[in-house]
Parts: C-alpha cells; structure tokens; sequence
C-alpha cells in the first residue's frame, strides 16, 4: 500500500514540475517528493506489509 502511495506522489511531484505551477511552499515538487521518498522507504522497511502475522 505504502508502494502505491509513493508513486501516486511521485506521479504528482513530476507534474507539478513539468506543468511549472506555481504553489505555495508546502506543495511544492521537492517536498511532495520527499513525502514520496518517505512512504517509499517506510515500505521497504516492512511497514505496512502485513507479512509478519504473530499469533
């Protein structure tokens, strides 16, 4: 889940930069990136998967 959450916000990253629109700091293309980067590296981690079931 945290794999798809990390493209979808790579995916708005890239077009924030390729259309040059102009936001306000907070979403701008760097940090949707970051946020991106972040979801990405929580997933490869092991967050999220739901593969380590203890009963």
């Amino acid at each position: 889940m945290l794999g798809i959450v990390a493209a979808v916000l790579f995916f708005v990253a890239f077009l924030i930069n390729a259309a040059d629109l102009s936001t306000n700091d907070v979403f701008s293309s760097t940090n949707v990136m970051l946020l991106g980067l972040m979801a990405l590296a929580l997933r490869v981690a092991g967050v999220g998967t739901g593969l380590a079931r203890r009963r």
